[in-house]
């Protein structure tokens, strides 16, 4: 059986672009690189985006509301043997980022689809985008078993190819003991803005304080860049004005940086508890969430998809959502309790393993074979 060397052409967002989909598209074209994959990027561009620090070669760009950008796009993919499409509403251009559409209809390469949201009550514009998608795809990739629930229950798949691929994460992470005399880190980190559910930690923290010691709430992660522009950091004053209404300015902390990998894994090996505390109860997919348990930390995280399918087995523990007393109340039992943070610490170093970003890239690598060896498409020399 002959064994082909694929050429991958991926249509998304780009470092230094701040966006979950550039950081899982860099971890896993590097993954893929790792195995002899030959990897080009088709950029998508965000306004006035800085020159691509990408360790990938751009082969085209596409920018919103540009008929010819979008020509050169599929044209660019159309050079490789497979096409990965990276698809989130507002990634690209138009009414929920229809214009992805445009691009996908004049592929000629088999397309593998990744959807990174999955919407259980869409917009009627939303669903036919995302039927149109599905339709363009060859295959399409959802995340968890509750997206592909989702998407089979709410929009027409039909007989189409669908897997179920993990998010990747990195391993090797090595958590940093704390002496007992030391604040407990909880964490929260990642881009912020409205939705996020910062402020229902915020709010729980001052049930805390007659811990010792007392836990030390971090929160760590630039502004959203769409949501800096759309409506500047109304947002992150709005906790900082909460911080102060709760008197918990010594308990909590904003560090507003986008943190280098390394920088972020010291942070990440340093937390007591990792928090994802999120408003949406539809939110398919976290990067945060696989991150944290690849981390082997502690989770506490409002009842998304992602989470609770992630955590079941014990990980973590699953909150309602915008709750403050269930927030505090899941602090304490993990900081009070070391057998019940170390027992889901260990439950979170068991699963990591599965989450690696080199076994997910294979999945991939597999998947595409299988399509090339029974598909009409040539394979690039």
């Amino acid at each position: 059986m002959k064994t082909y060397d694929v050429k991958w052409g991926i249509l998304s967002t780009s470092p230094p672009t701040a966006c979950g989909i550039a950081t899982f598209t860099t971890a896993l074209g590097k993954s893929l690189v790792r195995r002899g994959e030959d990897v080009n990027l088709v950029r998508v561009l965000e306004g006035r985006d800085e020159a691509a620090t990408s360790p990938f070669a751009v082969a085209s760009e596409l920018r919103a509301n540009d008929a010819g950008s979008r020509s050169r796009a599929a044209r660019a993919l159309n050079h490789c043997d497979v096409a990965l499409i990276q698809h989130e509403f507002g990634l690209y251009g138009g009414a929920d980022g229809d214009e992805v559409v445009a691009v996908m209809a004049e592929l000629e390469v088999p397309v593998m689809t990744i959807l990174h949201t999955v919407l259980p009550a869409p917009t009627d514009h939303q669903r036919l985008v995302l039927n149109e998608v599905i339709h363009l795809s060859t295959c399409v990739i959802v995340m968890t078993d509750a997206a592909e629930s989702t998407l089979r229950r709410c929009y027409h798949v039909g007989d189409k190819l669908v897997k179920v691929f993990p998010h990747g994460a990195a391993l090797g992470i090595v958590p940093i003991s704390s002496t007992v005399d030391e604040s407990p880190i909880l964490l929260t980190w990642g881009l912020i803005g409205p939705g996020k559910g910062i402020e229902w930690v915020i709010d729980a923290m001052a049930s805390l304080r007659d811990l010792s010691p007392r836990p030390s709430y971090i929160v760590a992660g630039r502004t959203h860049p769409k949501v800096l522009a759309f409506e500047g950091d109304v947002y992150r004053h709005s906790l900082e004005r909460r911080v102060q209404e709760n008197r918990v300015g010594d308990m909590v902390f904003f560090d507003n940086n986008y943190r280098k990998l390394p920088s972020l894994n010291a942070l990440i090996a340093s937390a007591a508890v990792v928090i994802l505390p999120y408003d949406s109860a539809d939110q398919a997919t976290s990067g945060v969430l696989v991150d944290a348990i690849a981390a082997g930390r502690p989770v506490i995280a409002t009842s998304f998809p992602h989470s609770v399918e992630m955590l079941a087995s014990g990980a973590g523990i699953v909150v309602e959502h915008r709750n403050p007393r269930a927030l505090s109340a899941a602090i304490r039992r993990i900081l009070t309790h070391p057998n019940v943070a170390e027992s889901m610490a260990s439950e979170a170093r068991r699963i990591a393993p599965s989450l690696s970003w080199d076994g997910v890239a294979l999945r991939y690598v597999d998947l595409a074979r299988e399509l090339l060896r029974c598909a009409k498409w040539p394979v690039s020399a």
